[in-house]
């Protein structure tokens, strides 16, 4: 992870593909916050979340910038949402679960219930991310993710853009092509603030229950829901397109 996180700022190459596709990045946000109002984008406080901020406060586009706290975060993305009112002067919208989802869950099955079974752990993440992401998006006719094809396999077909069916609204992923080191190139090149966490070798990042740092050879998602076996480990925010 710190390869990558420490990119070479002088390779004529990087740097010429960073700025063919910052400018690809550009001419998308622009194109969605006058095409698909309004529009949202769902930061997540990982790196390829921060790319996007950065971006659009920057560019200063009429585009919505929310986050779901689930109520398990790590500290350190909680730090990073006062950095974001530092830097940017920007407050996240942020969503919450419902009380009454979270505590029919934990008084049938337990506060760590989610250990227990994909269904469980499913179950959980339906209600502290699926549903409130779901009331995030109502009005909206277009979401913008911080999605990489080559995070999973899950993904590894991702689509810039593609229609959401179960939200019914468009969704864009404009870092779909970028690789780790493009995003941290990025990171790096414009001081973009970030998650301590990816220090501390985490690559991506979700509940602090659910999430543990990766060793050396491991996938970029191997940290998340680390005591299931399986190839896909998505939560349900985003859904495999048939």
């Amino acid at each position: 992870m710190k390869t990558n996180q420490t990119p070479d700022l002088n390779d004529p190459v990087l740097a010429a593909s960073l700025d063919r596709k910052v400018a690809e990045v550009k001419a998308l946000l622009e194109q969605i916050a006058t095409e698909f109002q309004p529009a949202v984008l769902a930061n997540s406080l990982g790196a390829e979340d921060m790319v996007l901020t950065d971006l659009v406060m920057k560019e200063k586009l009429p585009i919505g910038i929310f986050s779901l706290d689930t109520g398990r975060l790590p500290g350190e993305t909680y730090d990073l949402m006062q950095r974001l009112k530092r830097h940017y002067g920007l407050i996240l919208t942020l969503y919450y679960p419902r009380n009454d989802l979270v505590e029919a869950f934990t008084r049938s099955h337990g506060i760590n219930a989610f250990y227990e079974s994909i269904e469980l752990r499913k179950a959980c993440c339906h209600a502290r991310k699926v549903e409130p992401l779901q009331r995030a998006l109502a009005g909206k006719k277009a979401w913008i993710t911080g999605l990489r094809a080559e995070q999973s396999e899950a993904r590894s077909q991702l689509l810039v853009h593609e229609r959401d069916s179960q939200n019914g609204l468009e969704k864009f992923n404009p870092l779909a092509s970028w690789t780790e080191q493009e995003v941290w190139a990025y990171i790096r090149r414009f001081d973009v603030p970030y998650n301590r966490l990816h220090d501390k070798g985490y690559p991506s990042i979700g509940c602090a229950p659910c999430t543990r740092a990766v060793q050396p050879g491991e996938h970029l998602r191997a940290g998340r829901w680390w005591w299931e076996i399986t190839e896909s480990k998505e939560c349900g925010l985003h859904v495999k397109r048939a």
